[in-house]
């Protein structure tokens, strides 16, 4: 018989929603979205399930969001890169 292991969510403490709220914050101003839009909803629940899953570092955070949302950063400007 197989064996079904159901994990508990992880609850989050005070410090927890802080450090995600931040990160948060900081992106939505980075990236101009509104705070009551449905892509900033989709950022926090990505924020989240990050955290959740033990990425605590802000700046990791930040990377990762923006990956899983398909921005990526570019070291210098297109114009350099085709040179």
């Amino acid at each position: 018989m197989e064996r079904i292991v159901i994990q508990k969510p992880a609850f989050l403490d005070a410090r927890d929603l802080a450090a995600c709220q931040s990160v948060f914050d900081e992106l939505l101003e980075e990236i101009e979205v509104a705070k009551d839009s449905e892509e900033a909803e989709r950022i926090a629940a990505i924020i989240i399930e990050f955290y959740r899953q033990g990425v605590h570092d802000p700046s990791d955070l930040k990377i990762m969001v923006e990956r899983a949302r398909g921005v990526f950063r570019r070291s210098e400007p297109k114009a350099a890169a085709s040179r």
